[in-house]
């Protein structure tokens, strides 16, 4: 028999019996469960399964009770969409003997993610083994029984990878006004469509899916670390359905056609909650759509793994260590702004502290913090937002964007009544954060001693570590790094492999430009100092610019020089 490893959020066993569990949880009484108990003696089913059975509880319920009690991860298969590959790994009638359906395979990790109504069922976990491998380890997470069995059902029936799907639209009729049935079934082979679209933009990274309506056909491209990249081109006729199934999906009015809307959808993919932040416009072929990915998992990161410097990350921690003033994060759109707020505002985040957030919309849902999505129908924008928050006893503000006077001047007088804000800016550099304040209208005297410290940021990509080449620079590249020539030095550049799907790049990583302000930079800001100025004050304090950084991300290997070039200007290094 194959060894395998599993994959558990606690190692202990359960220490309560399900029904004492549901007893202490408020979910059923002494009584019910007494009933229960003599139900179970006269028959061999488990005790969850009569208490479903008999109404006492929901699946729901058991679901999340069992995942407690096992100490487990529970999930909610109503909106799970499951990986084709997983589903290909265990055969339908294994899947239905052990009560377990795949949910996805991690293919870099090789890790096969499983929901199980019993995750200490041995015998179902050996026969797992056997057929995946001792190399393939397994994730569980605990599912209700009911639920599994309708998901077997519904899944195995029916093809869910893209090129199979359209292989049954093009040899079958599809009626597209089914589509607009809020329960429909999973059979149509449109909703599989976009479910598996969202799934493969999921698996391969993508942070944004671009489904673009031409004359002829439907162009679908997806933002893969910062890169637009078309990935298939569908048949127009298509179109008109998948519009549809995406409103219905993302709660949007069906009947506006030519109105801009926004609306959210939830899913689980690859085996965790994925979020898809929908905009739908109307353009000359039809209504375009484009979806940003919100992954928690990825979007929320600890301040240590950001990849900074150490330097940078210290000069980071003591500006959140004072109290009061704000603190800025700026860069163009899709430069990880809004990841490096939540990763400061997660170093923070504990009881002793009242966080605040005011977005547009909220991204990424935090425990402890009271997040607040701006809502124009409420007449609730980013100044009234600001001053209704002020009022709920905040230690710490969260404002997504100063972007007009109003909103600059209530988060500044939000910071001189003693909060700590944090907010972003549009400016190429933290330098350049300055003229920005005073162009949307801010006093420098207002400015100086109210800022904390200002954080500038781009995204590059990060080489594919399994095919990267290493080679000697030249004379020119040298100069560029301020390396020694009398040393030798190798760097990488991009290759291409099945891991990168061959384009050389997987994954990012922010190039970082960090400024303190302190006392004589107060200064400075307050009688307008030349940019000059600014930049040999901040030098002479240690200040590294983006190109700094970005040369130091090449020297270790993480990056090509190309790459940086691609965002960061290095022509100051060459005068």
């Amino acid at each position: 028999m194959s060894t395998i490893t599993v994959r558990k959020l606690q190692s202990s066993e359960p220490s309560l019996p399900l029904g004492e569990r549901l007893i202490a949880a408020g979910l059923i009484t002494d009584d019910q469960l007494q009933v229960a108990l003599t139900e179970q003696s006269r028959s061999d089913e488990p005790l969850g399964r009569i208490l479903v059975r008999l109404g006492l509880i929901s699946e729901a319920m058991l679901r999340d009770t069992l995942g407690e009690s096992l100490g487990h991860e529970s999930i909610d298969l109503s909106s799970v969409v499951p990986d084709p590959d997983a589903l290909q790994m265990i055969p339908k009638n294994i899947a239905r003997r052990y009560h377990l359906l795949p949910i996805n395979f991690d293919k870099n990790e090789k890790v096969l993610t499983i929901a199980m109504a019993d995750t200490y069922n041995v015998v179902a976990i050996d026969q797992t083994a056997a057929l995946i491998g001792s190399e393939i380890g397994l994730e569980t997470l605990v599912a209700g029984e009911a639920e599994i069995e309708a998901a077997i059902e519904q899944f195995y029936q029916f093809e869910l990878s893209i090129q199979g799907i359209l292989h049954e639209i093009d040899t079958g009729e599809v009626d597209k006004l089914n589509l607009a049935i809020e329960h429909e079934e999973y059979s149509h082979p449109l909703i599989r469509l976009v479910d598996a679209i969202l799934a493969d933009a999921v698996k391969r990274d993508a942070s944004d899916i671009h489904l673009e309506p031409e004359a002829g056909f439907l162009r679908v491209r997806y933002r893969i670390d910062g890169v637009m990249r078309q990935v298939m081109a569908l048949h127009r006729s298509y179109w008109p359905g998948m519009v549809v199934r995406l409103k219905v999906m993302s709660k949007m009015n069906i009947a506006e056609t030519r109105a801009p809307q926004d609306g959210r959808i939830s899913l689980r993919l690859a085996g965790r909650p994925i979020d898809f932040r929908v905009a739908c416009q109307q353009t000359t072929h039809g209504e375009n759509f484009v979806l940003r990915v919100l992954d928690r998992q990825k979007g929320i990161l600890p301040l240590e793994k950001l990849n900074l410097a150490k330097d940078t990350l210290t000069n980071v921690q003591v500006m959140m260590a004072r109290p009061e003033g704000i603190i800025l994060v700026t860069g163009p759109t899709g430069s990880g702004k809004t990841t490096t707020l939540y990763s400061m505002l997660n170093y923070r985040n504990d009881e002793s502290v009242n966080i605040m957030t005011l977005e547009d919309p909220v991204e990424y849902p935090m425990a402890m913090i009271r997040q607040t999505s701006l809502n124009e129908a409420a007449k609730l924008d980013f100044a009234n937002g600001i001053r209704s928050m002020m009022r709920q006893d905040p230690d710490i503000i969260l404002v997504g964007e100063i972007r007009d006077e109003e909103t600059a001047e209530m988060a500044f007088r939000a910071a001189m009544t003693g909060h700590q804000v944090f907010s972003t800016l549009h400016t190429n550099s933290a330098l350049g954060a300055m003229p920005r304040l005073i162009d949307i209208g801010v006093k420098p005297q207002i400015m100086a001693g109210n800022i904390i410290g200002i954080v500038a940021q781009r995204l590059v990509r990060r080489l594919c570590r399994h095919c990267k080449q290493a080679y000697a620079p030249d004379a020119t590249e040298m100069k560029l790094l301020s390396a020694d020539s009398s040393k030798p030095l190798l760097l990488y550049k991009e290759n291409g492999c099945d891991t990168c799907n061959f384009l050389g790049f997987k994954g990012r990583v922010a190039v970082v430009e960090v400024l303190k302000i302190d006392a004589k930079m107060d200064e400075l800001i307050a009688r307008a100092a030349t940019r000059q100025e600014m930049l040999d004050a901040a030098e002479a304090n240690g200040f590294r610019d983006l190109a700094d950084d970005a040369v130091r991300h090449v020297l270790a290997g993480s990056t090509s020089l190309s790459e940086i070039s691609r965002v960061v200007d290095l022509t100051t290094r060459v005068g």
